[in-house]
């Protein structure tokens, strides 16, 4: 498993808005600070707000900003706001893609299954 740039990216603007002291903060203002191009975050942030992490405020007090304290959103919330669900393997995700029809007998899913029920846990209690 490999998180995507866009989920690092998504993990260090979740990060910015959860120590900034405004509780808003304007999309270009996070690009600039981040290193991220504008358009990226913007693309980030309605994933974001889509999933209910962030809230996008209009207006000349407008911008951006948590839904929640970050100590209630975990690291996991925000990698499957960006990627969708999280599987080491095509099969964990459903037994049917298993190329050899075995998943119930084979030993590596089994194991897979393991470390994928770890990671779920690590990353859920990962938090901000």
């Amino acid at each position: 498993m490999k998180i995507t740039q866009e989920s690092d990216y998504a993990l260090r603007i979740v990060q910015y808005l959860a120590n900034q002291e405004e509780s808003r903060v304007g999309a270009s203002i996070i690009a600039k600070e981040q290193d991220v191009p504008l358009r990226f975050v913007l693309k980030i942030l309605r994933k974001l707000n889509a999933a209910g992490i962030t809230k996008a405020y209009r207006g000349v007090s407008g911008g951006y900003a948590l839904t929640k304290e970050p100590g209630d959103i975990s690291y996991k919330e925000v990698i499957e706001a960006i990627e969708g669900d999280i599987y080491l393997n095509r099969c964990l995700a459903n037994k049917t893609n298993c190329t050899r029809d075995a998943a119930d007998k084979c030993s590596i899913h089994k194991k897979l299954l393991g470390i994928q029920k770890f990671l779920d846990e690590e990353l859920g209690k990962a938090r901000f």
